[in-house]
């Protein structure tokens, strides 16, 4: 127990009665294909463990608080430590989180202007951009005397944009139809339509009269309709609050990050509102007097708006006794930003615009100065993101976590990773149902011996593609002028009608130019963005309801029975009455860890019984979901149950690699490269010339990434423009042209440094990604 971590007959999701045992303080890599168990054994059953123990050593009181975790499906679990989970979970979408506030580096930055900075204007709180200035007064008895008594607090939040360091402009036609009355559907914000209670409290509010077209209010009804502040109203007996429209819209949806809201409301967000840098502090959310306090030359504002390598230097250059310690930890903290790779952010950088790599190293950087020992870190594929340049050193800091005495699981699929790891878990052999087993357990030179998938494939690499391989453009997207973030005025012809893969290191500016500039390069063209964005949805969801591929099936269901199609929806109106659709009946047990049983009434097929009567091909509704990808495939493409919308949805998903998945699965159960592959297989059905993927291998096993070579050949091949933003060797080595930023990151990058075939990428050898690709290739 001291030396190993030993799992015994661990049965989560789909792993069939795994044993292994892990070695301590040694870096021991997961490995297997994408939907294979990794995450499984080691989130879903080593981190899950550990975390409902430490949860189990507070009071009654504290447990009441914390969310309760079941005991995962496991006969036997020994020699736990605590662990900590680093995963690629994007961080927080508050429009209040930056990169500074989420890593403690401005509350030290805070510190240090409270102290240092000329002229003094007061305590750290007065640096900050989420403490407002407050002032008040008034009277208080105490024993019978009568005092008055005031308070000051004095805060860096600008007054005008409240901290957010921007303001919005609203389009008053997006948000009504003046020319109609209220009760005529006037509002055409989304969620206000119909007779929902939105509509209803406007409607009965007594300010206005509801069926006067808003063209008519006068200047006070106006003004109650769009501005009001809240204020007590009942309608129909019941007490509500009624606000003006654009107040109740701004709380609602501006408040919010746009990446979090839902595509219908965003894509209102996007009509109807303008979002431009405060006049009053210039977009730095900190308020005059938080401004003019300097140290040297230097304030707040321009110090979080630095490069954080450049940061550095100017806190290294400060000599002042007096506060030595503090200027220590924080040039801890911000040498641990280069060190990760990380030196070209910003501590001003809104949180919620990192990617799933940026956000996961930027939680490293808490780790890396701490104390403690003994420590279980688990981390999940902590190269996403990283070019080739950038994985070395990722590896360097995982080594440096194992050699302080922790123990390192690292569930990845880069051979990079894998070569450096002191122990090798393999699982397989398959996906889904025909994985979850271990396949291989050693060393890196006993895995590459090995016959097991990973094995077979460890040392793949892709051929460069030249001579006649090469498709030859079929036109140009010019771009001119590119200068949003770091790019440097960047003039580029992007080719069209062939595969495009545009590379360079993390923070070069690959994003920056793609997606702020190809789309209005296009013109008239439609582009289709498969994004990094992560899939939203609950365990209702599944693969049949993310597609539309339900609802094909669902027409198909109602129309052979001659009844509803809602019937047919385990949401809707065939849900099982029993468990409202979930299959699951959960029992909370307050402080303790709440219990999930199947449902007995229905079996877990979450469909009342009179539904499961329907059949479509002999099969009932709950028998056509429980299908793997493949199976259904056959089954809509030929005789009764023939629905060609249905096989066109399931033809994609199986090009993806997804043919072993059930298309009822829960989305929640969905490892990160199943996910990324079924948002790609759904924006595969949509209409467009120009395809757009950021770095469509996250989540890919080696063997899979041939297959998305296949598939980026065939958009290609029926006519489409594919634009690939992408790290991975093979996909370089595959395309047609190549498009390398840098050389550097931040303000070292920003520049193209390269255009050409992958062949003369390598020829040439002076970029970072030539060297790279030269030596993956063997040139």
């Amino acid at each position: 127990m001291t030396e190993t971590i030993r799992v015994q007959g661990a049965r989560e999701n789909n792993l069939k009665d795994v044993s292994v045992e892990i070695p301590k303080r040694k870096l021991t890599v997961f490995t297997g294909v994408s939907g294979s168990g990794k995450s499984s054994l080691v989130f879903g059953t080593i981190a899950a463990e550990s975390q409902r123990l430490i949860n189990e050593t507070y009071s009654a009181f504290v447990q009441g608080f914390m969310p309760s975790m079941a005991r995962p499906e496991v006969d036997v679990l020994e020699g736990l430590t605590t662990v900590i989970i680093v995963d690629q979970q994007r961080m927080g979408g508050d429009t209040r989180s930056t990169v500074g506030t989420a890593t403690d580096a401005n509350a030290m930055l805070r510190i240090l202007f409270s102290r240092l900075g000329s002229p003094h204007i007061g305590s750290p709180n007065a640096f900050s951009f989420n403490t407002a200035s407050a002032s008040g007064g008034g009277t208080i008895t105490v024993n019978g005397k009568t005092e008055s008594r005031g308070f000051s607090r004095l805060g860096g939040m600008c007054p005008r944009c409240e901290g957010r360091g921007r303001v919005s402009d609203i389009d008053l036609t997006e948000l009504f139809d003046d020319s109609k009355s209220l009760l005529e559907g006037a509002i055409t914000v989304p969620g206000f339509t119909g007779d929902g209670w939105m509509t209803r409290i406007y409607n009965e509010s007594g300010f206005f009269d509801p069926a006067k077209p808003i063209r008519d209010f006068d200047a006070a009804e106006r003004e109650a309709f769009l501005y009001k502040e809240p204020v007590k109203i009942k309608v129909n007996g019941i007490n509500l609050t009624y606000e003006g429209l654009v107040p109740k819209i701004q709380k609602s949806m501006l408040s919010k990050d746009r990446d979090s809201l839902q595509p219908h409301v965003r894509a209102f967000v996007d009509r109807a509102v303008t979002f431009t840098a405060c006049p009053d502090c210039g977009g730095s959310r900190l308020s005059e007097a938080a401004r003019s306090s300097r140290i040297g030359r230097v304030n707040i504002a321009a110090a979080c708006s630095w490069e954080i390598r450049d940061l550095a230097e100017w806190v290294r250059g400060l000599d002042e006794p007096t506060v030595a310690p503090l200027l220590a930890g924080l040039q801890r903290t911000l040498d641990s930003f280069v060190d990760i790779g990380l030196g070209y952010l910003s501590l001003d950088r809104a949180s919620g615009t990192l990617s799933g790599g940026e956000a996961q190293r930027v939680k490293m950087i808490r780790h890396l100065g701490s104390a403690l020992t003994d420590i279980t870190y688990v981390f999940d594929e902590p190269t996403t993101g990283l070019h080739p340049h950038d994985i070395q050193r990722m590896n360097e800091l995982l080594l440096q976590l194992r050699d302080k005495g922790n123990t390192v699981l690292v569930v990845e699929h880069k051979p990079e990773t894998i070569a450096i790891a002191d122990h090798v878990v393999d699982l397989g052999p398959g996906a889904g149902a025909n994985g979850g087993t271990v396949c291989f357990e050693g060393s890196v030179d006993g895995l590459r011996g090995s016959d097991t998938v990973t094995g077979r494939h460890f040392d793949d690499r892709a051929a460069l593609k030249t001579g006649a391989a090469l498709r030859r453009a079929t036109g140009q997207l010019a771009i001119r002028g590119a200068s949003s973030h770091n790019l440097q005025d960047v003039d580029v012809d992007i080719p069209l009608g062939i595969l495009t893969v545009v590379t360079g290191v993390a923070g070069s500016g690959k994003s920056s130019l793609i997606h702020g500039s190809v789309r209005g390069a296009a013109g008239d063209e439609t582009v289709v963005t498969i994004d990094q964005s992560a899939i939203k949805g609950s365990r209702r969801s599944n693969p049949a309801t993310y597609s539309g591929l339900l609802e094909p099936i669902r027409k198909a269901f109602a129309k052979a029975n001659g009844v509803k199609p809602a019937l047919f929806s385990s949401n809707s109106e065939g849900a099982c009455p029993a468990c409202n659709g979930a299959g699951v009946i959960y029992t909370d047990l307050g402080m303790m860890a709440g219990v999930s049983s199947t449902c007995e009434e229905c079996e877990g097929k979450r469909f009342d019984a009179s539904v499961l009567e329907y059949h479509l091909g002999g099969r009932d509704i709950s028998e056509v979901l429980a299908m793997p990808v493949s199976e259904a495939h056959a089954f809509f493409g030929d005789g009764e149950a023939r629905i060609p919308a249905a096989t066109a949805i399931l033809t994609r998903l199986a090009d993806v690699g997804l043919g072993y998945l059930t298309i009822g699965q829960p989305l929640t159960t969905l490892s990160g490269g199943e996910r990324q592959r079924l948002k790609l297989a759904v924006h595969m059905g949509e209409k467009g010339g120009l395809y757009v993927l950021d770095e469509p291998t996250t989540g890919l096993h080696l063997a899979d990434v041939q297959q998305l070579l296949g598939l980026l050949d065939r958009l290609v091949d029926s006519g489409r423009s594919v634009i690939v933003i992408e790290h991975h060797q093979a996909v370089m080595a595959h395309a047609d042209w190549i498009i390398d930023l840098g050389p550097g990151a931040g303000h070292d990058g920003g520049r193209v440094v390269f255009e050409g075939t992958p062949a003369a990428l390598v020829a040439d050898r002076t970029t970072l990604t030539g060297q790279h690709l030269a030596a993956y290739v063997g040139a």
